[in-house]
């Protein structure tokens, strides 16, 4: 074998191993500055989406924390036959948004951003500033409301306005501690000064 194409295989083992994104979650969710100095993209990027759609840093990533736990490549589980036959995944949510296709779909098409993916922090914090802009046009839901924008969020803007959240407690239960992450965020983000 030729060094030229010996070296061509070594490179792309290589790049093969190691060569993708990091999807992996930062070490500490519960520190929001912690979080914003180990992921300086993921903070710069949820900046950019608190200036283009007026959602608070802290409620951006309250909602990823619930979705994804800041997992690009989350994933719901797959749904098994007779408890061994798969049977594809519960839902086609993916990525630090969780957004399913034809919501993700909507944002794509109506931003412009046809090459958006799930799996960019980038994308993702849009997306969520993008539908919080959609639940407060179509539902009145303010974006620093953290609660009520996650309810929205997981039920959809009409299963919102249908209230259909009122009969999950374990979902009202869920957009609560939402709400009150957001708040945690919040008050570190303003302790270190990211406020």
């Amino acid at each position: 074998m030729s060094s030229v194409l010996r070296l061509v295989a070594v490179a792309f083992l290589l790049a093969s191993c190691g060569g993708g994104r990091d999807h992996a979650p930062p070490r500490n969710l519960d520190d929001a500055c912690a979080l914003a100095t180990e992921r300086p993209a993921y903070f710069r990027a949820m900046r950019d989406s608190e200036r283009r759609w007026n959602v608070p840093v802290p409620v951006q990533m309250a909602i990823i924390h619930a979705e994804s736990r800041f997992d690009g490549d989350a994933r719901t589980p797959h749904r098994y036959a007779l408890g061994v036959i798969p049977m594809g995944r519960q839902s086609s949510a993916f990525g630090y948004s969780q957004a399913l296709d034809g919501t993700w779909e909507d944002y794509q098409t109506q931003t412009r951003n046809r090459h958006a993916r799930r799996d960019d922090i980038e994308d993702a914090t849009d997306f969520i500033g993008w539908y919080a802009s959609e639940a407060y046009a179509r539902n009145g839901i303010h974006p620093t409301d953290a609660r009520n924008l996650y309810l929205s969020y997981h039920e959809g803007h009409a299963g919102y306005a249908r209230g259909s959240h009122n009969s999950q407690r374990w979902l009202t239960d869920l957009a609560d501690r939402v709400a009150q992450r957001a708040a945690m965020y919040d008050s570190q983000l303003r302790a270190c000064n990211r406020r």
